[in-house]
């Protein structure tokens, strides 16, 4: 291709033209390099980097002759629309803002594939990462990189039951960074742990050989623990685990980056808990890489809460100097990933840390009182932890015993931890030792290989096959779209905005038409949410949806967030104003539980292969019933309704949980039905709640077939639980008064 011309658009189309043909030309991290005393505009800078050759500049820079200078750390964006085409050019509005780190956010699904998909199909909470996306990703950002004149690093996930797949095609198509961690797939994706640390092994010596950075995922157990807060030990601790191991899998420490996460906001008093934390991680393990990523845990309405807690977070970052500086936006709290918010993040990212260039050469930290002593104890309880671990007999035994996010601040204990089972979860049974004669004569593979009996070189063991993809890039089989969900599909569809003059608004996708309004609207929070989706339907638009508010003040007004604007005022009389929709408490859905254990079965139903939805019912990382206690028995997609019921009886679950996405011929309702008459059959109707729930299902629709409860879009883990809990008092109660009357009529 052509060098990108910055008034013109990137060229989706040509991008795409001989993608089998082409290669990444360069493989391994890069880090910023350091301009210390660099004069731009005005200032000398102390800590800053190399500036861009392009770019664009913060709004006051017109103050200040279009200064436009660079944090020193790697400054990251994470992306996660689920169209790789869209997010290539917010790549590029990335790059030009100062991200050299463009994270891709690969779909949840993906964790539970045993293999590499292929082709570019459409994702839902993330982009499928398959070779054709990867490699048209890396291709635009050799461009972007010319562009902007630094390079930029590409990133996306080594995990789940085809990690080491998938460390191999990254390893081939010029991928710069990784997650991987074992523990992540261990503690929140329920993959077994031997399988999941014995995969580790491969894909971290590929990592090794490829000289990609590796960042954990410890962060994850303050994002998932009830009080983010007393889990820092645990967090040292995990860390600890993986960046040893990746070491001894070959890993160079210089490459090795711990996900650091603040473990509060505001409003608790988030220095003076998060700071001691940053300085016992660093003081345990400073000879790895920090990558400081702000707290998403505690986001809940606005661009301003978040942009707040970004800079806190950030304030820490240059006290304790981090090594890339991750900017997650609004998207993670409110899941609205558009364009706008990720620009802003790294705007945000670059504003606070050079305003607070040359910081530390005025202040130090204290080396006597709160921060030397929280810290000392913050690593003397993860030692004490790390070695409790090895006296229960070592790491799985650890997390089958539910030693792990676990709410309570070491050495206590509340007993709400992750446990998973050493001889269960996704792939176990799948682990075979080498035979004898085994051999793999293939480059960055882990243990032995057996070359050297068969006339090979263990030192450069694919020689005896002429080079494998890592040397011969002809070997490597580039597969295309295989069906209608591809990219060419879909770039059809928004031809004309492109090609000709037509414009329309966009936030997520090319002209996918998505405008935000933001409104006061003088009444309380709740008739405010109907009030604005009420002018957003007289506005034309098409699923006018609240995505932020605000309370000004309980009785006075409500800031929303919405799209559309309108010059006209709306009568609350002529509205219904619903109530607010009811939801046990997390405490009261935990006493429940832990009273009366409750283990249901799950999945999806019929010829259905979809399994996103009921994962975020399901999965504790995404607020799912496991939260709260729930046992849950996931039986995959396309689950025969017999299959369902049948588990039910064999495991005497009390709930039937039934995901049904596809709708053609009314079958999300015949499911539903089959289901309700075999529980009859089989006469467990009476001991079972059954639920169904998807996108396309209405719930009095769903409830007309003889379940208990459908949910439809917009359906969330506590909807199912609060339903859940109260249908089981609801039985508990009846079945007392109906013991109370048979009493009776005894006597």
């Amino acid at each position: 291709m052509e060098p990108l011309k910055k008034n013109e658009k990137l060229d989706i189309e040509e991008l795409l033209k001989d993608l089998d043909k082409y290669e990444p030309r360069r493989k391994g991290w890069t880090w910023r390099t350091p301009a210390p005393g660099v004069q731009i505009g005005p200032f000398t800078y102390r800590d800053a980097s190399k500036p861009l050759k392009q770019g664009v500049p913060l709004p006051p820079a017109k103050y200040f002759e279009g200064a436009d200078p660079q944090p020193l750390p790697v400054i990251t964006t994470e992306i996660a629309s689920g169209r790789f085409e869209d997010d290539i050019r917010r790549m590029r509005m990335a790059a030009w803002h100062g991200a050299d780190h463009l994270m891709v956010i690969r779909t949840a699904g993906q964790s539970h594939m045993d293999g590499l998909i292929e082709g570019t199909p459409q994702g839902i909470g993330g982009i499928p990462v398959t070779r054709k996306v990867v490699r048209a990703q890396r291709k635009a950002i050799d461009l972007i990189e010319d562009e902007v004149g630094r390079p930029i690093n590409y990133h996306s996930y080594v995990s789940g039951v085809a990690g080491p797949d998938i460390a191999v095609m990254f390893a081939e198509e010029g991928v710069n960074g990784v997650h991987q961690d074992p523990q992540y797939n261990v503690l929140y994706r329920n993959i077994n742990c031997v399988r999941s640390f014995v995969d580790a092994c491969e894909s971290k010596t590929i990592l090794a050989w490829a000289n990609m950075a590796q960042i954990d995922g410890a962060h994850n157990a303050n994002a998932t623990a009830r009080d983010a807060w007393k889990v820092m030990p645990e967090l040292i601790v995990q860390h600890a685990i993986n960046s040893k191991f990746s070491e001894l899998c070959g890993i160079k420490p210089e490459n090795i980056c711990l996900s650091t996460v603040p473990p509060t906001a505001t409003p608790a008093p988030c220095i003076y808990y998060d700071l001691p934390y940053a300085v016992a991680l660093r003081d345990f393990l400073r000879k790895y890489r920090m990558r400081a990523q702000m707290n998403t845990k505690y986001i809940d309405t606005s661009a301003r809460e978040a942009t707040v807690t970004h800079v806190m977070n950030m304030m820490i970052s240059k006290l304790t100097s981090a090594d890339i500086q991750s900017t997650i936006t609004p998207d993670e709290g409110r899941n609205v990933p558009w364009h706008i918010y990720n620009i802003e993040a790294c705007d945000t990212a670059k504003q606070a840390l050079i305003g607070m260039d040359g910081l530390m050469d005025m202040v130090e930290l204290k080396k006597e009182g709160h921060l030397v002593e929280k810290s000392r104890e913050i690593r003397e309880k993860a030692t004490l932890f790390m070695e409790e671990i090895l006296e229960v007999g070592g790491y799985f035994k650890a997390v089958e015993e539910g030693f792990f996010v676990d709410s309570a601040e070491y050495p206590a204990r509340n007993g709400d931890g992750i446990a998973r089972k050493i001889d269960g979860g996704v792939g176990y049974g799948f682990i075979y030792e080498r035979d004898e004669d085994y051999m793999a004569p293939v480059t960055a593979h882990f243990g032995y290989n057996n070359v050297e009996q068969y006339g090979g070189d263990p030192e450069n063991p694919s020689a005896l096959i002429g080079g494998c993809t890592f040397e011969d890039r002809s070997k490597i089989v580039f597969i295309d779209e295989l069906d209608d969900d591809n990219v060419n599909t879909r770039l059809a569809e928004t031809w004309k905005y492109r090609h000709t003059n037509l414009v329309k608004p966009e936030m997520e996708w090319a002209a996918d038409g998505t405008i935000m309004i933001t409104m006061m609207i003088p009444r309380d929070r709740r008739t405010s949410e109907v009030v604005a989706v009420e002018i957003g339907k007289k506005l034309g638009l098409v699923d006018p949806e609240v995505i932020s508010r605000e309370v000004m003040q309980e009785a006075e007004g409500t800031r929303i967030e919405m799209k559309g604007k309108v010059d006209f005022d709306i009568n609350v009389d002529d509205l219904v104003i619903p109530p607010e929709p009811h939801y046990l408490t997390d405490q009261e859905l935990r006493d429940d539980i832990e009273a009366h254990p409750l283990v249901v079965v799950c999945g999806t139903v019929g010829e259905d292969e979809h399994s996103v939805g009921l994962r975020e019912i399901i999965d504790i990382k995404h607020g799912g019933i496991e939260k709260w206690g729930v046992e849950v028995h996931y039986l995959g997609t396309s689950v025969p309704v017999e299959k369902l019921v049948d588990a039910a009886i064999e495991v005497n679950a009390e709930a039937i949980l039934a995901s049904t996405i596809i709708s053609h011929d009314n079958i999300h309702y015949k499911n539903m039905k089959r289901i309700n008459d075999l529980a009859i059959e089989k006469g467990i109707r009476d001991k079972v709640i059954i639920v169904a729930g998807g996108t396309q299902v209405i719930p009095e629709e769903g409830v007309k077939t003889g379940i208990d409860a459908a949910f439809g879009r917009n359906s969330h883990g506590i909807d199912v639980a609060s339903f859940l809990v109260e249908e089981r008092q609801r039985r508990r109660k009846a079945k007392e008064e109906a013991e109370k009357e048979a009493e009776k009529a005894d006597k």
